[in-house]
């Protein structure tokens, strides 16, 4: 009997397959197995098998990239390929804060200022940041001096030092020390604390008397026996050890010597969001021969930028996609795929990239790179963020080619929907509805929506409807989409709208609808329209206001043009001096598709709030209360074009 089904490797099917082998033995044809004590070794002969087939089984898994589990062993794998996977990153915030001296009676009671050059703020804890979660502790890696300033008082000159727009990152500030041992053939640095942040790692060297600071490895190809470089690794349980070289690629530390390293352990995106700090660091200054503490004189702290930027270790999944990839690229940036994947491994705090050739726009722009970023936390990048990515790319990107990071525009998909419904399944008409809310909802944090290069589905956005309850019987839902213009007060301003949809265009006009605004020079609350000419590719836009008794009123017949075929709005120079809605003017325009493209820098949000409506009517038809139907109107399809404004 040949027996070579070895794919079911399950306890059962073990055990079924070693009594059927013992049975095509001609000594255990007729043997009970069951009924006798040789069960008991046929069950731990199966569960000796099953265990040996699963831990074979998972050992292989763990050999493969894409079915890997364990973290060590994703991470040893892409290191064979150059990849690191990313720390978990620390919130930065921005800072600013004054240091004021004072003065000092001399021995004939004058008052005289201290001749201290600079401040210095050491290293570590700097301030106390609060954010909703709680109140968290801000660093700094390394040391910041600050020259003095002399500022002429009316009591007497004075000494102070400006901090400005100091870099602080939310973590407890670390600081190990290691003895180097040449006699251990293996030796290691460990840092053994979770959640450090690698960015903040600072190495230093002490032999003979002379301290040397070491950078990270970055590049091999700057490397060679002087460089006094170390290479950050990750190991197990999230733990990392520094590497040095061999006085072939990068100097070897010397026997004896002193290795002090420094690094700050952060909570990651919970520090995101702290506005307000307190100073707690540590301030000196240099006054003789002596480094005297800073205890007064000291400002309030002032944020420039709120903390942001923080974020979790990358994870297994992400590494897992990331690394071939960015392995693919070959660590360059030529192709727009390329800064796709790199910015990622470069800036955790992502949740979509947007890169295009200048070339594709119109007209084109010959020599650079459009990247826009979806963070994670907030609506745009600081700006910091966006020169600390740029300053990244420079390793990676061709001369010539000048990168332009971008802010995001969202685009609004805002929908109109009426559902009809067989009362004889439903008995809560608001339950009803707001299941529906929450299935769009749903939808509308999906991948289909939430990425650069989306698309609101509107196929799949009546079948999510109609599916929430068998009682549904079907839905006609209309699409609009908006753009929000942030104006200029007070000042002449040409405004560009693109929202990268082909817009409908009815000859009668009033495609376009906005909120109200004021303008220099004109009473009244304006709004805005649009006219098509008959090519209905193009057309004008007009400023109107709205008299007594709702008779259109145009103040400007020629504000501004509108191109339907390539989604756009262009506002000629226009003094802009108030908006109904504070700081914005909401602008929409029926789509000529209900399949809406997120194309470029735009990002599109399915809007779920007041500006979208879900109304309930009753299917009589199907609950019975009309067969015939003569007495059912169904909704219509098109949203009416006799709307004035938004």
């Amino acid at each position: 009997m040949s027996f070579n089904q070895f794919t079911n490797l399950d306890f059962n099917t073990l055990r079924t397959q070693i009594k059927d082998y013992l049975r095509s033995n001609s000594k255990f044809s007729d043997f009970d197995f069951e009924g006798s004590n040789f069960s008991v070794l046929i069950d731990t002969l199966a569960y000796n098998s099953y265990i040996t087939a699963y831990n074979t089984n998972m050992a292989v898994n763990e050999s493969f990239l894409d079915s890997a589990t364990v973290r060590e062993n994703v991470v040893s794998m892409v290191r064979n390929i150059g990849y690191v996977p990313r720390s978990t990153k620390c919130a930065t915030a921005k800072i600013n804060f004054d240091v004021d001296l004072g003065t000092y009676t001399d021995a004939e009671g004058a008052q005289n200022p201290f001749n201290a050059t600079s401040v210095k703020l050491h290293a570590g804890v700097v301030a106390i940041g609060s954010v909703d979660s709680g109140n968290y502790i801000f660093s700094i890696p390394e040391d910041i001096t600050i020259p003095t300033n002399t500022i002429v008082r009316q009591d007497a000159d004075n000494r102070t030092a400006n901090f400005t727009d100091i870099s602080i990152y939310e973590g407890n500030y670390i600081t190990k020390t290691f003895t180097v041992d040449s006699s251990q053939l293996d030796q290691k640095f460990l840092l053994q604390n979770s959640n450090i942040d690698t960015s903040t790692i600072r190495v230093s060297i002490s032999s003979g008397g002379v301290t040397e600071d070491y950078t990270e490895y970055k590049n091999i190809f700057e490397v060679n026996e002087h460089s006094r470089l170390f290479l950050v690794q990750e190991i197990e349980n999230e733990y990392y050890q520094i590497l040095f070289g061999d006085n072939i690629l990068g100097k070897k530390p010397e026997n004896g010597s002193e290795i002090t390293v420094s690094y700050i352990v952060t909570n990651g995106d919970v520090g995101n969001g702290a506005k307000n700090f307190t100073f707690s660091g540590k301030l000196t200054y240099n006054y003789g021969a002596n480094d005297l503490a800073v205890t007064s004189g000291i400002s309030n702290i002032t944020t420039t930028e709120s903390s942001q930027s923080g974020d979790s270790i990358e994870t297994i999944d992400n590494i897992k996609y990331l690394a071939p990839r960015v392995y693919a690229s070959q660590f360059r940036a030529v192709t727009a795929n390329d800064y796709i994947t790199l910015i990622p491994s470069l800036y955790g705090n992502i949740d979509s990239v947007s890169a295009y050739g200048g070339e594709e726009l119109d007209p084109p722009q010959y020599g650079r790179v459009y990247i826009t970023i979806k963070p994670k936390n907030g609506e745009i990048l600081s700006t910091a963020v966006k020169d600390s990515i740029k300053s990244d790319l420079k390793k990676y990107t061709v001369a010539g080619i000048k990168q332009e990071l971008l802010d995001l525009k969202y685009l609004y998909v805002e929908y109109d929907t009426t559902v009809a419904y067989d009362s004889s399944f439903i008995s809560n008409k608001l339950d009803l509805q707001s299941r529906i809310v929450s299935a769009i909802q749903t939808y509308a944090r999906s991948s289909d929506i939430n990425s650069f290069g989306g698309r609101m589905k509107y196929s799949k956005l009546q079948s999510i409807i109609d599916t929430v309850d068998k009682g549904i019987t079907s839905n006609i839902t209309n699409i609009k989409i908006r753009r929000n213009l942030t104006p200029l007060f007070n000042q002449l301003a040409t405004y560009e709208l693109c929202y990268a949809n082909e817009f409908h265009a009815d000859l009668e006009g009033f495609n376009v609808r906005s909120t109200s605004f004021t303008l220099d020079g004109v009473n009244g609350d304006i709004y805005l329209t649009d006219f098509p000419n008959p090519d209905q590719k193009t057309g004008i836009i007009k400023f109107f206001t709205l008299s007594d008794n709702g008779e259109v009123l145009y103040v400007n017949e020629k504000a501004g043009e509108i191109h339907y075929n390539k989604g756009e709005i262009i506002l000629y120079p226009t003094n802009i001096t108030s908006t109904s809605l504070n700081d914005r003017i909401e602008i929409e325009v029926i789509p000529e598709s209900n399949d809406i493209v997120a194309k470029q820098n735009l990002y599109i949000v399915l809007d779920t709030t007041g500006n979208s409506a879900l109304h309930l009517i009753e299917d009589v038809i199907s609950s019975g209360a009309n067969r015939s139907g003569n007495m059912y109107k169904p909704p219509s399809s098109f949203i009416s074009s006799k709307k004035y404004t938004r």
